[in-house]
């Protein structure tokens, strides 16, 4: 199969859909791996690296699009590589549809066959392709917090750890999932004092004992959020339906009973954000103030860390590209109701289930795959 990777044109999107490791492993299965020349650079991977392991360099996304039967990226793809797409093409790659009709409206255009990490399971009913880069947002979500709690950036002034004889920041972490669990981790071990909610009490349990006292744990209600939000220097939203857009927690209401110079950090920005007040940033230009509050939305948080992020996430990737290259998509969905989860866009339709509620569009499940 003609394997293609473009480079992300993303806003400050340093990520590569393929490291030179995994297209090594792609070239040696007997495939044909494209890459747009320059598309590693970010992760500190030039053009000379992928050759060495026999990877084609094509002069420009245009020249990759054109070849390839299958297109590996990280981030949605923006208007111009919609464009490009064809039903020849197998997409492999972060959708986040169900927050933009836009993008899904020209993927069905495409009629190209769409397939989404986020959506891919694993057989505990896991998300394994997101909670690489959940991992990378949860941790980071307290290093920018932390950041713009200072006083220069607009923040309240607060050192996130304290010192002895001043109380540390207050860390409120919505949704105690992979992204909230790494939050966690980072802001206790900066001396935080944090408070960890969620609907669900046996996951509650398994940080209470985990981090033995050193966090509180919630059962999240409208009551306990209002409350906890007025006391927050730094509230995270780290909340996930899988496929479907984040439910507000957040409302515009709580803003004006929190201490003027908090932070929000909304993780689930790519899922629409668990603010109301929430609209996606960028690496240019991350945050924005709403009554007081500092927002940082950022939709490609770990785009920051580019070559972390990018390896963490060809670790899971790649089984999942291999089985596609060497089986088909068709054959390769069949073999594996996991990764048939991943289908998002089929001959023009919306062939997840969560998606296109949340679209509001028809769901089409394909026929062969039973």
């Amino acid at each position: 199969m003609r394997i293609g990777c473009p480079k992300e044109i993303k806003d400050q999107e340093h990520r590569v859909g393929l490291t030179p490791e995994s297209a090594a492993e792609l070239v040696r299965a007997g495939h044909d791996v494209l890459l747009e020349t320059r598309a590693g650079e970010g992760i500190g991977a030039p053009d000379a690296i992928y050759e060495k392991v026999g990877v084609r360099i094509l002069p420009s996304a245009e020249a990759v699009f054109g070849e390839a039967e299958m297109i590996v990226k990280v981030k949605e793809p923006q208007a111009v590589e919609i464009a490009r797409l064809t039903p020849k093409h197998t997409l492999f790659t972060y959708l986040h549809l169900a927050p933009d009709p836009e993008q899904a409206e020209g993927l069905m255009r495409s009629g190209a066959t769409c397939i989404a990490y986020e959506t891919v399971t694993d057989r505990d009913g896991r998300l394994p392709l997101l909670k690489p880069m959940s991992e990378v947002a949860g941790r980071m979500s307290i290093q920018v917090g932390s950041h713009f709690l200072e006083k220069a950036h607009g923040g309240r002034g607060v050192l996130m750890g304290g010192v002895p004889g001043v109380r540390p920041a207050d860390v409120v972490i919505l949704g105690a999932g992979v992204a909230g669990y790494n939050a966690a981790q980072i802001a206790v071990g900066m001396r935080a004092r944090v408070t960890v909610f969620d609907k669900n009490p046996a996951r509650l349990e398994e940080l209470d004992r985990e981090f033995n006292g050193r966090l509180e744990t919630v059962y999240s209600t409208k009551a306990a959020v209002e409350d906890a939000v007025q006391q927050a220097d730094v509230v995270v939203g780290a909340v996930l339906v899988a496929g479907a857009s984040a439910p507000k927690l957040i409302t515009r209401a709580m803003l004006k009973t929190m201490r003027p110079g908090a932070v929000l950090v909304d993780i689930s920005i790519d899922q629409g954000g668990c603010f109301e007040t929430s609209h996606a940033t960028t690496h240019t230009d991350p945050v924005f103030i709403v009554d007081g509050i500092i927002h940082y939305c950022v939709a490609n948080m770990p785009g920051a860390v580019a070559r972390t992020s990018a390896f963490a996430l060809n670790n899971a990737t790649l089984p999942f590209t291999l089985a596609l290259a060497n089986k088909g998509y068709k054959q390769a969905l069949i073999d594996d109701p996991h990764l048939a989860n991943g289908l998002n866009v089929y001959e023009g339709a919306i062939a997840h289930e969560a998606v296109a509620r949340d679209l509001g569009k028809p769901y089409v499940k394909p026929g062969w795959l039973g």
